[in-house]
């Protein structure tokens, strides 16, 4: 839907700012694949229940509290020397051994400095100056906190797709006028499915049936019935709400426009925000440099202390290194921006990726187009005004087989007005002049279609005060001669004020660029209180005014179809494509993809990438003063092992809990 009334686009632009490939492969952490990652953990939780993932630590944690008793509270005499200390290694094992293993696959990779690396050493080194128990219980702290960070990561993953891909595996199908239950994927294009109510659609089709209502909520958030009529598009993952319907395919199980959505919030995190890069960045230098600092505890204080002990200084040592593991940050940041484009895709957003939450965070104006943006973008013939000596019937006609060449909302209404295209017609030279119309050659004469700039740029003389025309004005000429003009009218859509002034709590500033005339892109700012509305631009005008809001205001959104206006999407910080349903190229094009046309989303969507943001922020602020505070202590021998649990596993277990709090918000 292009957003110029008068200028009629037919071309399908690829947007000049690329967008990254998606993938699926996990990024490492702490300078190990087998680290954190946005899609799985340190675990492999596929086909095992939770319990069975909890089996080692149960285990080792029978033994460890056995031990325990048998030291402390009924302490036997036969529990000494090698026996009881063969009896905490077989505790230490359950947990130990695959953290150990971890820390192996990744120095043989030559990357040493793992989080695996750093509990492997301290615990290694605790059993090596006897404290025994301290060494299976932080290797099993650890080991249950992974799990717990594992199950989070997971269950976000999990929520946001069940979340969307709840299509049927089964359909039923129509075929010899009979009905046949089979496989979903197996349905291929142009055959039939009938949907009874309460049923949800499996793939994209066309309704067969002359009527039907559909929840569309699984694909725009909006649970508000849609009602569908025969010949429409309907898409997988809309239900059935009245009546039987039938429904003819029209794209594969794998292409539908559900699995592109389900794909798209899947890989989303492929594209990462400044702050989570600049964790994982610094995680590869701090890991390193604490080592080097727990080497220096543990040295360092013998050239300085009178009565130096090398096994309390390397417990310190030691200490340190279970505090210093920046598995928190790790872990709790992509989570944190995971849940926020779970959030996100819960009401019907799509964020393609984690750097554009933080764009939406920081955005200090929005710049909207205006048709099918903040009006309906349903456009209707109001009056037909023509020169005496014109014929009206025959002109109309040429204008609208010339129109028929478009899809903008505007031909739409000539071609409701007109009728049916006389296929007699024969139109040559058929031009498109950016900003203007359309030119074409009918019987050998010159037919011109578009604003009154296009009358001026090719002479066309006409008495017409355009000064006092308020609606969309379609002039046409026809043989060097002006004819007349249509003036066609659009809606403002009923959510477009409320949006306008959330966006003015949030603190952004709004502006419309069309290349609409001015005094209907005035009268839409007046009622809608825009803050700055610029009329009559031709694409190139677009581009210049987003510069110059660029230069003046910061950070700017711009929201259209995020196709027509290529130049100008490609130039804002963030594009936000509206009716993100309607069009495949959208979905591609686009930063942001509201899946219905409702601007009330545009806020909504600056406020998930603020609140994210906060979380991220809180979690990075909650993991490096507890560390800071516990690294002190611990160096200072104030701090024990259990004090350097708490500092990892437990921060670790508060950021993550932190962090998918956020799908649970209301925006």
């Amino acid at each position: 839907m292009a957003e110029e009334p008068n200028e009629i686009v037919n071309q399908t632009y690829t947007r000049d700012k690329p967008i990254q490939q998606l993938s699926t492969s996990s990024d490492s952490c702490c300078s190990s694949d087998h680290s954190h990652s946005n899609d799985e953990h340190t675990h492999d939780v596929s086909g095992k229940s939770t319990f069975q993932l909890f089996v080692p630590s149960i285990l080792s944690f029978v033994l460890l509290m056995i031990a325990i008793s048998l030291d402390n509270w009924v302490p036997q005499n036969w529990f000494t020397g090698w026996l009881r200390i063969g009896f905490y290694v077989i505790a230490y094992i359950p947990v130990g051994f695959p953290v150990l293993k971890e820390a192996w696959h990744s120095i043989r990779k030559g990357e040493v400095f793992s989080e695996f690396f750093l509990m492997g050493i301290a615990t290694i080194g605790a059993f090596a100056i006897g404290e025994y128990p301290e060494a299976v219980a932080v290797m099993l702290f650890y080991s249950i906190g992974e799990l717990f960070q594992t199950l989070a990561v997971k269950r976000a993953k999990s929520n946001i797709k069940s979340l969307l891909d709840q299509r049927p595996d089964q359909v039923t199908i129509l075929k010899n006028n009979a009905t046949q239950t089979v496989k979903a994927e197996q349905v291929g294009i142009g055959e039939v499915i009938q949907l009874k109510p309460g049923e949800k659609l499996a793939l994209d089709g066309e309704l067969v049936s002359d009527k039907g209502s559909f929840n569309t909520s699984a694909l725009t958030g909006e649970s508000k019935p849609d009602t569908k009529i025969k010949g429409e598009k309907v898409l997988a993952g809309m239900i059935n709400l009245n009546s039987v319907s039938d429904v003819i395919v029209t794209t594969a199980y794998k292409d539908s426009k559900l699995s592109r959505i389900l794909e798209l919030v899947q890989e989303a995190t492929a594209q990462k925000a400044p702050t989570e890069l600049f964790i994982r960045k610094f995680a590869k230098v701090y890991t390193p440099i604490v080592v080097l600092l727990a080497i220096l505890i543990c040295l360092l204080p013998y050239f300085f202390v009178s009565d130096y002990l090398f096994s309390e200084w390397l417990y310190r040592a030691l200490v340190f290194l279970v505090i210093s593991c920046p598995c928190a940050l790790v872990i709790s940041i992509p989570l944190g921006y995971f849940g926020g484009i779970g959030a996100g895709s819960k009401h019907g957003i799509l964020v393609k990726g984690s750097n554009f939450l933080d764009i939406l965070a920081k955005i200090k104006n929005v710049v909207m187009d205006k048709t099918g943006t903040l009006t309906e973008g349903v456009f209707e013939v109001q009056e037909v005004l023509f020169e005496s000596d014109v014929n009206q019937k025959e002109i109309l006609s040429y204008v609208n087989a010339l129109e028929s060449k478009s899809t903008h909302p505007i031909a739409t209404a000539i071609h409701h007005y007109v009728g049916e295209v006389d296929s007699a017609i024969h139109l040559e030279q058929v031009e498109e002049i950016p900003g203007n119309g359309l030119k074409a050659q009918i019987n050998g004469k010159e037919l011109l279609v578009g604003n009154f700039k296009l009358m001026d740029s090719f002479a066309i003389s006409y008495s017409v005060d355009i000064n006092k025309l308020v609606n969309t004005v379609i002039a046409i000429a026809y043989d060097g001669k002006f004819a007349g003009y249509m003036s066609i009218a659009d809606r403002i859509k009923e959510s477009s004020n409320s949006a306008i002034e959330e966006l003015h709590q949030l603190g952004v500033k709004c502006t419309m660029l069309s290349g609409d005339k001015s005094t209907v892109v005035n009268e839409v700012a007046r009622q809608l209180s825009l803050d700055n509305a610029y009329g009559d631009l031709l694409p190139e005008d677009k581009v210049s005014k987003v510069k110059e809001i660029k230069l003046q205001n910061g950070s700017v959104a711009f929201v259209g179809d995020g196709v027509n206006d290529a130049p100008v999407v490609a130039l804002s910080d963030v594009g936000i494509a509206m009716g993100g349903l309607g069009s495949d190229a959208t979905i591609e094009v686009a930063d942001v993809v509201i899946q219905d046309d409702n601007p009330l989303k545009i806020p909504m969507a600056i406020r998930i990438g603020k609140e994210t943001k906060k979380i991220v922020i809180q979690n990075i602020s909650l993991a490096f003063i507890v560390k800071v505070i516990v690294l002190i202590l611990g160096a200072g021998g104030i701090a024990n092992m259990w004090e350097a649990v708490f500092a990892d596993v437990g921060v670790a277990l508060l950021a993550v809990l932190n962090a998918i709090r956020i799908q649970n918000m209301k925006f």
